[in-house]
């Protein structure tokens, strides 16, 4: 890159994180729609106006620069002691509930607008992975109790990971025809595999802190331990974004129980804390600058099928498999019974976003009908997020959440 362009990227970069501070000023103040639903509007008006600079998104910059920042940020920042009774919720929700949105999600494109199931399975499998971040910060300010705000924040993690690997088979898929076996196994192998290194690189990295005793090796270390899990994961063709999760779990668990004095714990929850804002505002306005109005209003009806198909898919995972699961196990007295309103704030928290759009950036170019294909990902991502986004909060005080107490 010139030096003239490195500059003209760096004006872009100023303008892009000034604009949305200003955004997250306003919707911090007005409190009428949440900060990354407002970025994302950003984004959009900004592509419709057409600036001046020319904008070129790279799929990789989300997934392989902004991604694992957030996964890893969000799983070390995940209280484990409640991560582990919900593992089996997030597990259920991640796993089998990815497959069944992106089977349905194939099934409804596929009936709604006779595209090849083929291609429709590979439009839900783009979509099957959830993007919570304007639904929890509702329950952050609503007072929702920390279980549920880490079941629903986990589920994330984990299922960006799983829609990741689902996708990349559903695309070899379409040279190399597997069948539901394959794809199961394979599944199965990437999530094994990836979970393990990313196991490995948190615990190597969490016991190179132990006596350091310097906050600023300390916290490049963390930056290390996400990003190499990301980059060693991926070079070898598994899942960069389950094994940043795994290396921050063990992070968080491990080494900042073992590995890190008091102010290493301060320094390396303020560095994360502005790295997980700077790359959610950029995440968001990214989306808004990718999503074509042309592609959009191409695709419109597709992305409302899509939308419905999602909605039911949601209620069916969570009415049916995760709350008949929890019912079953409290008749059994296993567990106590799961609140409603958990249930209800859980299925409505199914929002799309960064990894849907990167995912669709990364087409095959050479891909039929790959346009018809972004526009309709690019559209329902766009749908859940301006009507999931803003009636997240009146849902969430009608619920009342804080009388459900089961921390």
């Amino acid at each position: 890159m010139s030096g003239s362009a490195t500059v003209g990227a760096m004006e872009v970069f100023v303008v892009l994180v000034a604009a949305a501070s200003i955004v997250a000023v306003i919707s911090r103040r007005l409190v009428v729609v949440p900060y990354s639903v407002a970025l994302v509007v950003l984004g959009v008006a900004l592509a419709i106006l057409r600036p001046p600079v020319e904008i070129r998104i790279e799929p990789q910059l989300i997934l392989a620069v902004l991604l694992p920042a957030l996964v890893f940020e969000g799983a070390y920042r995940t209280d484990l002691r409640l991560l582990v009774p919900s593992l089996p919720a997030v597990l259920l929700l991640a796993v089998p509930g990815v497959l069944v949105t992106a089977v349905l999600v194939g099934v409804a494109l596929s009936v709604s607008v006779g595209l090849d199931f083929r291609l429709s399975f590979l439009v839900g499998t783009m979509v099957a992975a959830t993007d919570p971040a304007a639904i929890l910060a509702v329950m952050a300010q609503s007072g929702a109790t920390r279980r549920l705000t880490t079941l629903v924040e986990a589920e994330s993690l984990f299922n960006d990971g799983t829609g990741v690997v689902i996708f990349s088979i559903a695309v070899g898929a379409l040279a190399v025809p597997i069948g539901p076996a394959g794809v199961a196994w394979e599944l199965v192998v990437a999530i094994a595999a990836s979970t393990a290194i990313g196991v490995a690189i948190g615990f190597v990295t969490s016991r190179a802190l132990v006596g350091l005793d310097d906050h600023l090796v300390e916290v490049a270390i963390s930056l290390v331990a996400a990003y190499g899990s990301y980059l060693l994961t991926a070079q070898v063709g598994l899942s960069g974004l389950i094994a940043t999760v795994a290396c921050g779990l063990v992070f968080s668990g491990y080494g900042r129980r073992f590995g890190m004095s008091a102010e290493t714990r301060q320094a390396i929850d303020i560095v994360w804390e502005f790295i997980a804002f700077l790359a959610t505002t950029l995440v968001f306005l990214l989306i808004g600058l990718a999503i074509g109005v042309s592609q959009l209003l191409a695709a419109a009806f597709a992305s409302i099928a899509v939308l419905a198909a999602l909605l039911v898919s949601r209620g069916v995972i969570v009415y049916g498999l995760l709350g008949g699961s929890a019912w079953l196990l409290h008749r059994l007295g296993r567990v106590r019974v799961m609140p409603a309103s958990w249930l209800h704030v859980i299925a409505w928290s199914g929002l799309r976003g960064a990894v849907s759009v990167a995912l669709a950036l990364s087409l095959p170019t050479d891909l039929p009908q790959r346009a018809l294909l972004q526009g309709i990902v690019f559209g329902t991502t766009l749908l859940t997020l301006v009507i999931q986004g803003p009636t997240a909060r009146p849902l969430i005080s009608g619920l009342r959440l804080r009388g459900d107490q089961q921390d």
